[in-house]
């Protein structure tokens, strides 16, 4: 009688590259394609970590989960980059924008259902982005997200479409999604082109090869992120607390109350919000080492300063080693859960640098608000995360167990030189009036309704204009699909460089002008000590970049300080007129 067959049977195949047999293993159906080993890897993970590009290429074709973060963190793609393969990145990249295409197109039937059961709605999403390094937040961009809903008919605007040669990307878009019988009508609107590439959900779903094929992607793609380095930010808030904001004096302090966008909202900080963001660079050469650490500008070298630190997570490589197993493990020690591996791993040797920021985000929620965050925003939340970084970040900190209320605003810490900053405002147009959104007329059946902010949307909004050619699915530019380990580093470069000549002289006049007016404050640092000494040469500009942000940190704290004592002070006055009374 035959014994037990291995465990982990797809991994020792992936293990040894037997393709071939992986493929029949796959075909039979028998076996779970995403179960882990003892190590935490599915036989994706296992066959890009060891580099074994034929076992990697079968497993995709049987949809492998692209998608799944190792228990490190790392994204498959991002193991993929740390090869340093160009075919094997191109791969991986084409099965994963492959697998969020499907997995956005298959979401819209639910998503279109939770709008029709909602009321009618336009709302503008204003996103700021803002920095605490000086100069960076006159280049940060800003955008406006405005949205139309009308019954199972969806339309979002925006103008900031992505990165594209280190510069932010601009652009008139209109995404439009329409639910139908079959299933749902996606319009991706270029009003600056006058384009419009439609995908019908059914049709699209039932040609998986078409849309693969589409997907590849360029040569110039794949090398920009073999020569940039891997970045993950994550936003941890496992550990957020809430609490409510104080103003007023010293003893006589309230709860803070602002209006946003006409709304009273009470104002909650989220503290224990922490940023941890992690550098990889074993891919790289030291030529492209030294291009990102940002050694341009000093305000580059300025940015790059939260990878300064190097970790390198490994041991020697060793003589029986390979470069995919430079400790030479056996297949019998990594899948025996009993082994300790202890600091050997597979793939090749880390070079990692992390740096962990904590932040306090803030809240502003209304309880009077009319639209509901759970069945008319979130919906929207969800469907824009599948492709953008910046709402994927969003609804991870918006579903958190929130205060009441519907945040009418939150400003949330995004990367270690970023914030964003997103306000919900004009109501239907009840701040600025629009054309295509109207409040219905008393005793209308609109107005009768149960929405407590009834308004009508003109269903125009959802129609393709007259003039513009209207075509079949294409990959155009995604919906903002950027990384977080390419956004990182594209906003080190991106913000520093800017897009057309005028910029440029204005960036560096200003660069200028700080550096005359650091050198003019800090002139006192290079004259000589006394008679006789010699003069001190001036410091090099980043130095003087620190010692400014030194100073002015002093000065914060030396102001608030003060601040402290005119309250004590104006509360032992009151104190003192009351006991007098």
């Amino acid at each position: 009688m035959a014994g037990p067959g291995p465990t982990f049977p797809l991994h020792r195949l992936v293990w040894a590259n037997r393709h071939r047999e992986l493929e029949a293993a796959l075909h039979s159906r028998q076996h779970d394609i995403e179960q882990e080993d003892p190590r935490g890897r599915t036989p994706l993970e296992l066959a890009v970590s060891l580099g074994n590009l034929e076992s990697v290429r079968v497993l995709l074709r049987h949809n492998a989960n692209v998608g799944k973060e190792s228990c490190q963190g790392w994204a498959v793609l991002q193991e993929a980059v740390s090869t340093g393969d160009p075919e094997m990145v191109q791969l991986v990249l084409q099965y994963r924008d492959y697998q969020r295409a499907t997995q956005r197109l298959a979401g819209i039937p639910e998503l279109l259902n939770k709008l029709r059961q909602a009321p009618d709605f336009y709302v503008e999403m204003k996103w700021e982005f803002t920095s605490w390094v000086p100069l960076v937040s006159k280049m940060c961009p800003s955008d406006v997200y405005r949205v139309w809903k009308r019954g199972e008919n969806l339309r979002v605007d925006t103008s900031l479409l992505g990165f594209e040669h280190m510069t932010w990307q601009r652009g008139r878009r209109s995404f439009i999604f329409k639910g139908q019988e079959a299933g749902a009508l996606v319009m991706e609107v270029d009003h600056d082109r006058q384009l419009v590439h439609t995908e019908t959900l059914g049709l699209t779903l039932h040609e998986p090869e078409a849309l693969l094929a589409t997907m590849r992607p360029s040569e110039e793609h794949v090398a920009s992120r073999l020569t940039s380095p891997i970045v993950s930010t994550h936003l941890d808030t496992r550990n957020v607390a809430f609490e409510r904001n104080k103003c007023g004096i010293w003893g006589w302090r309230s709860e803070k109350m602002e209006t946003v966008s006409g709304y009273e909202a009470k104002v909650y900080s989220a503290t224990n919000v922490e940023l941890v963001t992690r550098t990889r660079t074993e891919h790289l050469s030291d030529q492209d080492k030294s291009r990102s650490k940002g050694g341009k500008t000093p305000f580059q070298s300025f940015l790059g300063m939260a990878q300064q630190h190097s970790s390198h997570n490994g041991a020697p490589v060793q003589q029986a080693a390979s470069p995919t197993n430079p400790t030479a493990i056996s297949p019998d020690e990594y899948f025996d859960p009993n082994f300790s591996l202890e600091s050997r791993n597979i793939g090749r040797p880390i070079e990692m640098s992390s740096k962990v920021q904590r932040f306090k985000a803030t809240l502003w929620l209304s309880e009077e608000h009319p639209l509901s965050l759970g069945d008319q925003v979130m919906p929207i939340i969800d469907l824009m995360a599948i492709s953008n970084a910046h709402f994927a970040k969003l609804r991870d900190f918006i579903a958190l167990r929130l205060p009441p209320g519907f945040p009418v605003k939150i400003e949330i810490p995004l990367f270690h030189v970023l914030n964003a900053r997103i306000t919900f405002g004009n109501l239907c147009g009840c701040d600025e009036p629009l054309s295509s959104v109207w409040v219905p007329a008393p005793g209308s059946a609109i107005a009768a309704s149960a929405s407590p902010f009834p308004c009508e949307v003109d269903p125009a909004v959802f129609e393709v204009p007259d003039g513009y050619s209207v075509l079949g699915a294409e990959r155009s530019e995604p919906l903002r699909d950027e990384d977080d380990d390419l956004l990182q580093f594209a906003i080190q470069q991106s913000l520093l460089e800017a897009g057309t000549e005028a910029e440029q002289v204005t960036a560096y006049e200003e660069q200028l002008q700080l550096e005359r007016a650091l050198q003019e404050s800090l002139q006192m640092s290079t004259e000589p000590e006394g008679p006789g000494a010699p003069l001190r040469a001036p410091p090099s500009f980043e130095e003087q970049l620190r010692l400014a942000l030194e100073l002015s940190a002093r000065e914060q704290a030396e102001w608030e300080r003060r601040g402290r004592r005119e309250e004590e002070d104006l509360q032992r006055t009151l104190q003192r007129s009351l006991t007098e009374l």
